[in-house]
């Protein structure tokens, strides 16, 4: 069971700083975790270090891949790239960026950085053209979002982190289910369906590689708690 967090497991917000695992989650995790015995992991596109203010206690009993499968850290063994030079020009003109326009928030990762624009809708396409310029500057991949742009370390994807997780004891040689919302989910949902598994979409129906969809996350947790009891 592979979980995307944002959207996913919890409700999208205006301010993603202030998202905080409630305690019904933490515990379905752990449960869930004990039912499959181990075979749980969030995939984000939030860094490890997110993850963990997020997750609390939680987020060092399952298995993780932060920033867009670029992070890994499950029992023990831990691996990120050097963070790029680049990221560092990246986040002087994505700050002053958000500086000058009300509502455009920065949110900084471990090895990325993106612009959220869910209160200020108008700033959108000013916000992928910076993101495109820099991506172009820096070799920066650039990484699209509901609402948000993302420039991030280049070199992974939810992709390659679910490919990554189902080569690792005690997830080898079972079949990936992964759930997810986002563009960013896309590489997840196949890979798991090149491994021989299924992804499901959260939100309104769209094209996408998924197989199944629920409508929301109070209904992924419904149907987790299902599997969990």
């Amino acid at each position: 069971m592979l979980l995307d967090l944002d959207g996913t497991l919890l409700d999208l917000v205006d301010r993603p700083d202030a998202v905080v695992a409630d305690d019904d989650l933490r515990g379905l995790l752990l449960r869930l975790s004990a039912r499959l015995d181990g075979r749980v992991a969030i995939v984000s596109g939030r860094s490890l270090a997110q993850l963990d203010l997020i997750l609390g206690p939680v987020a060092h009993a399952i298995a993780l891949t932060g920033s867009h499968g670029c992070e890994y850290r499950w029992r023990g063994v831990l691996e990120a790239p050097e963070r790029p030079a680049a990221l560092d020009t990246a986040a002087v003109r994505f700050g002053a960026f958000a500086a000058e326009r009300d509502g455009v928030a920065l949110e900084m990762k471990s090895l990325g950085m993106a612009l959220h624009f869910r209160l200020a809708p108008g700033a959108e396409t000013d916000a992928y053209a910076l993101a495109e310029s820099i991506a172009r500057d820096t070799g920066l991949a650039l990484q699209p979002g509901k609402m948000m742009v993302e420039l991030r370390c280049p070199g992974g994807d939810k992709g390659s982190a679910v490919r990554r997780l189902m080569r690792q004891p005690p997830m080898t040689g079972t079949l990936p289910l992964f759930i997810g919302d986002d563009i960013t989910d896309e590489a997840a949902f196949e890979a798991a369906l090149g491994l021989g598994g299924v992804g499901v979409l959260v939100g309104q129906p769209r094209e996408t590689a998924a197989r199944f969809g629920l409508p929301d996350p109070a209904a992924v947790r419904e149907w987790l708690s299902e599997i969990a009891s």
